[in-house]
């Protein structure tokens, strides 16, 4: 079994045929095109023509964007977000390029499918078919994503129309989208919150630049009194707010799988590499260090993976009454995405000065992998976020139905109907305990469990202070223990439902033990931290992972090693 994609022997967890297809179109085109067209076109900061016309010719997006209620009858149209972060996956496996070009164009449907303007729905449904890409107006220069600051304006005319002005920054898409969702107030006393609609074609829209250099487009553009009909109105008011961040909900959920897909193509060059170099009078990869590298960054590709499959199943069943997703999507955004990094940085570490050879995948994607941890809200903005759900997840659990996995063809459409973005901290969660238990044989899962009882307890008894709770460089390692806890969650159901065997599961469990006494440390070296909290700090630091070498072994043997030679992109 390799838990990694391999595009040349791809098996979709689709059950579908029509997404299969889908699937396999598009690795034909990426292997068709070749490696060395994919770097040139990267170097040279080529847009992506060719990608837009495959993805239209076929109705790729139209197919996985559209709700099926808009289709007119086409059986493969869904909003499937099971679907939908496979194929997230699978373009940043080629290139994060690929994959935002697909990233922003969901960003932009999100205020159009959560509108009750059905003429502009039918419109998104209409342009999708033909091969439209689309866009999310929403930052500005000076603010960022800062929405309160927003200063694009709309102002009524007298006869039911408006005119729109103001500047947008950073907007994927914003060179060629047919239609553009930006957000702006309305300036006629109310100062009310507006999402309309744009297009790049209007006199009225200058497109001023492409932000950075890249073939992905970030633009930069004025609005300089474009007109505005009620027809071009999405939302307004208290709606239009929650519009924005319930977007940034949907969207922050396919940026973990395109950090998963960028890792595994660089892992499988990086094995494939170091196997078969010899320095020293030895293989590369009989060096204790390296070999060490290599697992440790499987396993956390593997834990990512399994991560991200079982939230996904939560995302999907969510509802008014099930918002367990709130927590573990910021957790997939901040966690997968810098697991990814540190996937890649263990990686070169052991390539060393092949990373940065032009004809390489992972000198793209390395420069890249930076990029998906800022997206739709920093690591920081995230880890904060999470915090608001502790409480209830360790202290006030409440009982739910089992979530079976997700593979339905169906609609995911509670996401465009999500509710007021408030209340994160009523939010119930089911109890962690019952699943680690399952797994408290295997003494890395148990050395996790001792360090996350301490946690607890520090928690209850020794818990940040007001000053420490406002101080992110005490806060922010706390979050990230608590983060911990729920990704170990979420991988032991994965676990379960897939029968992944107990050496590889205990063999993640080593790292995650690790990376648990790390931030311990972080909150023992604070300045502000108290002895009674340095003393939690220690009893967790002082639990270490367990090792057992024949196991590593035999993991590294029939899983790690064996990914020599596995997959090369077609040249």
């Amino acid at each position: 079994m390799n838990y990694l994609i391999q595009p040349k022997k791809f098996k979709s967890l689709m059950a579908d045929e029509g997404s299969r297809a889908i699937m396999e179109k598009t690795i034909a085109f990426f292997e068709n095109m070749g490696k060395q067209r994919l770097l040139d076109d990267y170097h040279r900061a080529i847009w992506y023509r060719e990608f837009i016309d495959f993805i239209g010719r076929e109705r790729i997006f139209f197919k996985l964007l559209t709700p099926s209620q808009y289709a007119d009858g086409d059986p493969d149209a869904r909003w499937d977000t099971a679907r939908n972060s496979e194929y997230s996956e699978l373009l940043a496996f080629y290139g994060l390029g690929y994959w935002y070009c697909f990233q922003v164009t969901i960003l932009g449907l999100g205020p159009i499918w959560m509108s009750p303007n059905e003429k502009a729905k039918r419109k998104a449904a209409k342009l999708l078919r033909e091969g439209a890409i689309f866009a999310f107006g929403l930052s500005e220069r000076a603010h960022g994503a800062d929405i309160y600051s927003t200063e694009t304006a709309l102002t009524p005319k007298g006869d039911g129309t408006y005119v729109a002005n103001g500047e947008k920054y950073y907007i994927g898409n914003g060179n060629e989208a047919e239609m553009v969702s930006t957000l702006g107030k309305v300036k006629d006393g109310t100062d009310d919150y507006v999402f309309f609609v744009t297009n790049y074609r209007h006199k009225a829209y200058q497109l001023k630049k492409n932000v950075i250099n890249h073939q992905e487009y970030v633009s930069n553009f004025a609005l300089n009194d474009y007109p505005v009909t009620e027809d071009d109105i999405l939302s307004r008011g208290p709606h239009a707010w929650d519009c924005a961040l319930n977007t940034v909900n949907i969207g922050k959920f396919n940026i973990g799988p395109a950090s998963i897909g960028l890792a595994e193509h660089c892992f499988y060059e990086a094995i494939t590499h170091a196997s078969n170099r010899i320095l020293y009078g030895m293989r590369v990869t009989d060096m204790p260090h390296v070999r060490k590298n290599f697992m440790d960054a499987w396993l956390r590709l593997v834990a990512m993976k399994m991560y991200q499959r079982r939230a996904t199943d939560y995302f999907r069943n969510a509802s008014p009454k099930d918002r367990r997703y709130l927590l573990y999507n910021p957790t997939s955004k901040m966690k997968v995405t810098l697991q990814s990094e540190d996937v890649v940085n263990l990686l070169w570490d052991v390539i060393a000065a092949k990373g940065f050879e032009k004809d390489t995948y992972f000198h793209m994607a390395a420069s890249d992998m930076r990029g998906p941890s800022k997206l739709e809200g920093t690591v920081h903005v995230n880890v904060q976020l999470i915090r608001k759900f502790m409480k209830n997840y360790f202290f006030n659990p409440a009982e739910y139905a089992p979530v079976p996995p997700d593979f339905s063809l169906k609609d995911d459409m509670f996401l465009f109907d999500q509710g007021p973005t408030k209340g994160l901290g009523s939010i119930q969660f089911h109890d962690y305990k019952p699943v680690f238990d399952a797994f408290k044989s295997l003494p890395n899962v148990g050395a996790f469990m001792k360090q996350t009882e301490i946690f607890k307890e520090m928690l209850e008894k020794a818990g940040p202070d007001k000053a420490q709770d406002m101080d992110p460089s005490w806060s922010l390692p706390l979050g990230e223990m608590f983060s911990i806890v729920v990704y170990g969650q979420l991988i032991l159901e994965q676990a379960q439902i897939d029968k992944v065997e107990d050496d590889v599961v205990n063999q993640i469990f080593d790292f995650m033990v690790r990376d648990f006494a790390h931030f311990a440390l972080q909150i023992y070296g604070n300045h502000a931290s108290t002895d009674e909290q340095r003393g939690y700090c220690t009893k967790i630091m002082l639990i270490k992972a367990v090792p057992a070498p024949e196991q590593y072994q035999r993991v590294w043997e029939k899983y790690v090693s064996a990914l020599n030679g596995e997959y090369e992109m077609n040249p």
